[in-house]
């Protein structure tokens, strides 16, 4: 999940279930033709931290197929009966970006101001086990009723508006869930080739020298000689270049190269890279 806004256009990307968006990905790669309700038998809809549900199919289907969509997520409750009859709301979970504490002040308020009447005591009772609200309600009050004000007049239902916008070659787009998933893939395909790429130059200028060392083990004699009479660095570099076809890093190399290297393991170790 993500949102950003900038100039002129916002980004606003609901969290998902990493499996689901995995296993969406690779149907994907199988199946390039694959169109944005077969990638939805796998990523059924966003997947908020903070739990909730999303109530209605709607505003998921047009997000996923446009770019834009508004999705409503209720906070999840249920029903407990207390001894002496009374009902009480539990509440489970709440909407993605609703603070739990601003939540119970709202409905305090609510009650308060006679704006949601039937309402005796509001607690958290949250703890290790997870979240839960204690909503209490007068004896003959309808809980169901109760619970749709409590929808209407509260954060226990909001609306989040989806918008899947992002920079495409530096360009921003709205992308719907099947263009999403192929600019990933397209950016992991880039990845792997520029890590590649650099893995194998650098494989390449270590063969490049490992090829200068070789010429030099096989021609030691004749190359400490040459070294011997060589004013400075420079002119040996300059003899190894004319007389046995090396570049400038090789010859450096080669001037680098430590005694022990001329030793029989050093030796085999340098033919073995």
């Amino acid at each position: 999940g993500t949102s950003g806004i900038a100039v002129g256009m916002a980004t606003n990307m609901p969290p998902h279930n990493l499996s689901e968006v995995v296993d969406a990905t690779v149907y994907a790669i199988d199946n390039p033709d694959a169109d944005v309700p077969e990638l939805m038998q796998f990523i059924k809809g966003p997947d908020f931290p903070t739990g909730g549900i999303i109530h209605g199919l709607g505003g998921i289907i047009s997000a996923y197929k446009t770019g834009r969509g508004k999705i409503k997520v209720r906070s999840k409750t249920h029903f407990e009966e207390k001894s002496n009859g009374k009902v009480m709301i539990i509440v489970d979970e709440i909407p993605y970006q609703v603070n739990k504490e601003r939540l119970i002040e709202q409905i305090a308020d609510a009650v308060r101001n006679k704006d949601i009447e039937g309402i005796t005591n509001v607690n958290d009772e949250s703890g290790k086990d997870g979240m839960r609200i204690v909503i209490e309600l007068k004896k003959d009050v309808n809980a169901q009723v109760l619970l749709n004000q409590l929808y209407k007049q509260t954060q226990m239902q909001t609306t989040f508006s989806m918008i899947m916008l992002a920079l495409v070659d530096g360009v921003p787009r709205v992308l719907n869930l099947k263009e999403m998933l192929e600019c990933y893939v397209a950016h992991q395909k880039d990845v792997i080739v520029r890590r590649t790429r650099f893995d194998l130059e650098k494989a390449q200028e270590r063969q490049h020298i490992l090829l200068g060392l070789h010429i030099a083990l096989e021609n030691i004699d004749a190359i400490v000689e040459l070294l011997k009479k060589s004013r400075d660095r420079q002119d040996a570099i300059a003899k190894l270049i004319e007389n046995y076809g090396l570049s400038d890093k090789q010859a450096a190399a080669i001037l680098d190269m430590r005694l022990q290297r001329l030793t029989g393991l050093e030796v085999e170790k340098i033919n073995a890279e």
